[in-house]
């Protein structure tokens, strides 16, 4: 197979196939890709000892209607930033940590909690025991039209993700509906988890591919006990499994998030207009003076006037207020990264 830099052409065809059915066996997967399974396990044990593409379990839209999800831009003191971002990296409530320019903002935080009571908590007790933070801005998402997990790489082709069973290629995942209220009464998602579920998701947080066999024996019970438990924990959406990947595979080494603002009467043309563009790989209505947050993944710089310009012309009414450009992301969505974006370990999002 010919190699493109770092990884080949089956490294992408394979990542893909995996963000399509995370949790797939190999020889399914070796129908669609026209390779053996033998081969297949052999790239993936190669792309995670890497540290390029791992799978793991994440919230799942259950989860993701009934908490309260922000994004936090810091201010630091001048030489302060790095030592921060790993203390803040260590709090489970900040999914993702990210270096940036410098300008508005030094790190960009996703912060997941149950609560607005306790997203008070982080802001004023966690972030304000930390020396060097200079300034806090807290954006509340009100509605999530498109995040990583719908993001996909291209690589395969239509008859390969019919073979799959996902969408045709080029055609993105479904957004996701906006956030609802939970009814008044009825327990938060994850509230009746008990022990054995906890164990088996602190597992699949770290390795979303492991083994029925093996996750039983891990956590004192048998695989079908197990089936039974991931079966219904995906079934109601209280967890969803996500292949994500370094810069070296996507190409798109650029990461830039907009902020902007839009009149109310047109947020609702956001997923329309915005969410499907293949660049995109979170789009959300927020709170503030500027109601708009989007992230792009690009190829060059260059890259960032050109989609500027273009979202702009798809919509009108948009006002492009800021652009902020991540230099590292310490931590995406528990796992932490190198400067290269590699996964070098795990540091588990735990919102049930």
């Amino acid at each position: 197979m010919r190699e493109t830099g770092m990884v080949s052409e089956l490294d992408l065809a394979l990542v893909h196939a995996l963000q399509v059915r995370p949790r797939a066996a190999w020889s399914e997967l070796a129908l669609a890709l026209g390779v053996t399974a033998g081969t297949l396990a052999r790239r993936w044990e190669r792309l995670t000892a890497r540290g390029l593409a791992w799978v793991y379990a994440a919230p799942g839209p259950a989860f993701s209607r009934s908490r309260v999800t922000a994004f936090v831009l810091l201010r630091c003191r001048l030489g302060a930033r790095e030592d921060l971002a790993a203390a803040i990296a260590a709090f489970e409530e900040a999914v993702t940590v990210e270096t940036t320019a410098p300008g508005s903002a030094d790190l960009l935080l996703d912060v997941l909690t149950p609560d607005l009571a306790s997203l008070t908590r982080f802001l004023t007790e966690r972030l304000s025991a930390l020396d060097g933070i200079t300034a806090v801005e807290c954006l509340v998402a009100t509605a999530l039209y498109t995040e990583g997990s719908r993001w996909r790489l291209r690589s395969l082709d239509a008859t390969q993700l019919a073979a799959l069973g996902g969408p045709a290629a080029g055609e993105r995942q479904p957004a996701p509906r906006a956030d609802r209220a939970r009814p008044e009464g009825r327990p938060p998602p994850g509230a009746d988890l008990d022990a054995l579920d906890r164990v088996l998701l602190a597992e699949l947080a770290a390795d979303g591919r492991l083994e029925l066999a093996e996750l039983a024996q891990r956590a004192g019970t048998s695989a079908a006990t197990v089936r039974r438990r991931l079966n219904r924990l995906t079934g109601s959406h209280l967890i969803t499994f996500r292949c994500d990947m370094a810069p070296p595979l996507t190409g798109l080494p650029v990461a830039v998030t907009f902020r902007g603002r839009l009149p109310a009467r047109d947020v609702n043309a956001l997923h329309r207009a915005l969410a499907a563009l293949p660049e995109c790989r979170l789009l959300a209505a927020v709170t503030g003076t500027d109601n708009v947050l989007a992230t792009f993944w690009l190829r060059d710089i260059a890259e960032i006037q050109r989609r500027e310009t273009s979202l702009c012309t798809r919509l009108p009414t948009l006002t492009v207020t800021d652009r902020i450009i991540g230099l590292h992301t310490v931590k995406r969505m528990g796992h932490l990264l190198d400067r290269d974006g590699r996964r070098t370990g795990t540091r588990p999002v735990r919102p049930w």
